[in-house]
C-alpha cells in the first residue's frame, strides 16, 4: 500500500475541485441556455397573429381637386 504525500493529496483535491467547478459551470450554462430558448420561443409564439383572426386597417385617401385649396366647384 502506498501512501500519498501531502503534496499529492493537495494536488488531487485541487484537481477534484476544478473538475467539480467545471461540471457545475456546464450545468448552469445549460440551464441558462434552455431558459433563454424557452423565453425566445414564448415571444415568437406570442408575436405571431392567430389564424382566422380578421385584421382591419384604416387609410384615408386624399384626392387632389382641380381648384385651389378651399375653392368650390359649381356646375
Amino acid at each position: 500500500m502506498s501512501a500519498l504525500t501531502p503534496v499529492e493529496r493537495d494536488q488531487r483535491r485541487r484537481l477534484r475541485r476544478r473538475q467539480e467547478a467545471i461540471r457545475w459551470s456546464i450545468r448552469v450554462l445549460l440551464v441558462v441556455l434552455v431558459f433563454s430558448l424557452g423565453v425566445a420561443l414564448g415571444q415568437a409564439i406570442q408575436d405571431n397573429p392567430r389564424p382566422g383572426r380578421t385584421v382591419t386597417s384604416d387609410r384615408t385617401l386624399r384626392i387632389p381637386t382641380g381648384g385651389a385649396e378651399g375653392s368650390t366647384i359649381t356646375p
